[in-house]
């Protein structure tokens, strides 16, 4: 940001803060947030940018947490690890299988910082294991006053009240200065890749995702195809993919040919539907086993735009079978897959799966194509089916709509009223979402 503009990964959300800085320790992070409140200047921290929504921008203070980041604890009789705020997910993951350690489930990116992952709902897919907030154990939180209030489910009744909601805390309570994760022996995971028929995957949706401890495909657009992944423990031996077929799989075919396939797309849109074919029978079957963040994350060089909404399970299959059908009917040129995973309900005030199994449905736009209309759609569809959307993601939901949907909605508002009620760490995201 040398013209002191911040712009997130996408390029779609930008911002000019007052002023940057970048604490070094959660001690000068409260100091930082102190000094803002003093000057009644707003405070957002922000980590890689990969919220496509304006969760992070702010006019006032951005504060960068690239320099509060390393593994601080490791607690193997309790089963925990604590890192800083800024810590990527491939750090954590890299120090983690270092020390024979993993966590339980993960998205599939590793560039994310774990509060930006746990602060938007960050998750990946499981038929038992839940998002990466769903395994915090306790984290620092600096709140609107400069104070550091450490919280966990053991803590007195404020600290768990807090502890409970932050987890999935949009940046509205505090700005997280350590989190602790719960971790597990570091373990295998055989994966097992392969096309499958559209008509095939939906109508055995539920008997995939019983049988398999971690199941997702993706559907390509304008064709009747879809490739699916299905994780699972392993005994072993580890056999991960060999050098050359990861790389053509995943550098070549996956990032490589995928982004001239995408830049064809935009330039030529009626070429979308061939381009669809083509990409949809690229990738072939496979199966490899390595430990779990390599085989959970993928890399994604190819820039795009994304739309992610929460559904109840029993009902996504038919919300996805919809989109379809309006896709086509509406003439519109998709250029990206459709991809679809499952979490299990959790306990969390804002999350996504709160209070019920969920099916995440997450649609995608090749960066600088249009994408407003098919959005629009997609949105309209989910929400008619009871969707929630992925706080990180784009939308057009507000308050009125969030705290029909969010049975614990107005739990959370008052502990922002009361832990933030100048809305040092407001902005216009979360005025959009939360309410003044």
């Amino acid at each position: 940001m040398g013209d002191g503009i911040w712009r997130n990964w996408a390029g779609n959300v930008c911002a000019r803060p007052a002023r940057v800085v970048s604490p070094a320790s959660v001690a000068e992070l409260a100091g930082t947030v102190r000094a803002a409140a003093e000057e009644g200047l707003r405070v957002k921290p922000v980590g890689s940018g990969h919220s496509f929504t304006p969760v992070a921008a702010t006019d006032g203070v951005l504060v960068r947490t690239d320099r509060l980041s390393g593994i601080t604890a490791v607690d193997r009789e309790a089963g925990t690890v604590t890192a800083l705020a800024g810590t990527s997910l491939k750090q954590l993951n890299e120090a983690l299988a270092a020390a024979g350690l993993s966590l339980t489930n993960m998205g599939d990116i590793m560039e994310q910082t774990v509060a930006g992952a746990i602060g938007t709902g960050t998750h990946g897919t499981g038929r038992t294991s839940a998002s990466i907030a769903a395994q915090v154990r306790g984290m620092e939180l600096v709140t609107a006053d400069g104070q550091v209030l450490r919280c966990s489910a053991q803590g007195t009744a404020e600290e768990t009240a807090v502890f409970d909601a932050a987890r999935i805390g949009l940046g509205a309570l505090g700005v997280l200065g350590a989190v602790t994760f719960a971790v597990e022996p570091l373990f295998l995971l055989h994966a097992r890749e392969e096309p499958m028929a559209f008509d095939r995957v939906t109508a055995a949706f539920d008997e995939l995702t019983a049988e398999n401890e971690h199941f997702e495909f993706y559907w390509f657009p304008h064709t009747g195809n879809c490739n699916t992944k299905r994780n699972n423990r392993s005994d072993g031996p580890a056999a991960p993919p060999g050098r050359v077929s990861g790389w053509i799989e995943d550098e070549l075919l996956s990032n490589g040919a995928f982004q001239l396939a995408c830049s064809l797309g935009r330039a030529v849109p009626a070429a979308v539907p061939a381009i669809a074919r083509f990409s949809s029978r690229a990738l072939s079957a496979r199966s490899y086993t390595d430990i779990p963040y390599r085989v959970f994350t993928s890399p994604r060089r190819v820039r795009f735009v994304e739309m992610e909404y929460a559904l109840p399970r029993e009902s996504a299959m038919e919300a996805l079978r919809e989109i379809r059908k309006a896709v086509e009917q509406a003439g519109l040129r998709v250029n990206f897959p459709v991809e679809v995973r499952t979490a299990p309900a959790d306990d969390i005030p804002l999350s996504t799966a709160s209070g019920r199994d969920t099916v995440y449905i997450a649609v995608h736009m090749y960066r600088g194509t249009p994408y407003r209309e098919y959005f629009a759609l997609a949105e309209r569809v989910m929400t008619e089916w009871g969707g929630r959307p992925h706080w990180g993601k784009l939308h057009t939901r507000d308050r009125g709509h969030l705290s029909v949907a969010y049975p614990r909605f107005g739990e959370f508002t008052a502990l922002r009223d009361r832990l933030d009620p100048q809305r040092v760490f407001g902005n216009d995201y979360l005025r959009q979402v939360l309410g003044d």
